[in-house]
């Protein structure tokens, strides 16, 4: 891909598949509340539980990045987000990251973390959602599936923990108590606190009191912060485009 040096033009390249572009405030994360342009890739390579963007599996049209370019340009907002679905299934993301990037936005993607990410461009703030074994298990007991290989298998791409920077943030949607126990075991094996800027430990909505989960963190001192997704509090769980 080739760039023009005065601004974030991009030569002619295969379509990316675009769900939609909309701007609303971040709900999540340590952006939460800033105005944000998101754009919603189509398409995902596993199947949560709790998933709540399956209209994103297979929804949407062809769009070139300068076309991309041009709708979060006019937008006006300073922060943009690549989410999905799994944005990395698109293989131009990486260079609409940077032609953001050279615009001077402030560019986060959401991802799952089951692809790789090194050719992300550095400016890029991750926020990597780590799956556990409660999104993925169906009826089998989360005993049985943390252990499975079909979990090691799908659950994360393991050589994306060293990519990440003190930029970068590292997401657990929590179904029950065993989801936290594990993903607290995780966050303390891989010495995420002292990697990442947050770890954050998300209630799944609906599913999970988060009294109950703010209870836990508190009684086990857990360096991890509790996130809340500000955007359904505001217009609900099932509003599109918000």
């Amino acid at each position: 891909m080739m760039y023009n040096a005065k601004g974030p033009e991009v030569a002619e390249r295969e379509p990316m598949r675009v769900n939609e572009i909309f701007v609303s405030i971040q709900g999540e994360g340590l952006d939460a509340g800033r105005l944000c342009t998101f754009v919603r890739f189509t398409a995902c390579n596993i199947r949560c539980g709790y998933c709540d963007t399956a209209y994103a599996f297979y929804e949407g049209g062809d769009q070139s990045i300068p076309e991309i370019l041009a709708q979060v340009d006019a937008t006006g907002a300073p922060m943009v987000c690549l989410t999905g679905g799994e944005p990395m299934l698109q293989q131009d993301l990486p260079e609409l990251a940077q032609a953001l990037l050279d615009s001077g936005s402030h560019v986060v993607i959401e991802t799952g973390g089951t692809l790789p990410l090194e050719t992300l461009p550095d400016g890029v703030v991750k926020v990597m959602d780590v799956k556990t074994p409660g999104a993925l298990r169906g009826d089998k007991s989360h005993e049985e599936f943390a252990a499975s290989k079909r979990f090691h298998r799908t659950h994360l791409h393991h050589p994306n923990l060293e990519l990440l920077t003190a930029q970068d943030q590292v997401k657990f949607v929590l179904c029950d108590r065993d989801d936290y126990e594990w993903a607290l075991a995780f966050t303390l094996k891989h010495d995420l606190p002292q990697k990442v800027r947050a770890v954050l430990f998300s209630p799944v909505h609906p599913g999970m009191s988060p009294d109950e989960l703010a209870g836990w963190i508190a009684e086990d001192r857990a360096p991890v912060r509790l996130n809340l997704q500000l955007h359904k509090y505001i217009w609900g769980a099932d509003v599109r485009g918000v």
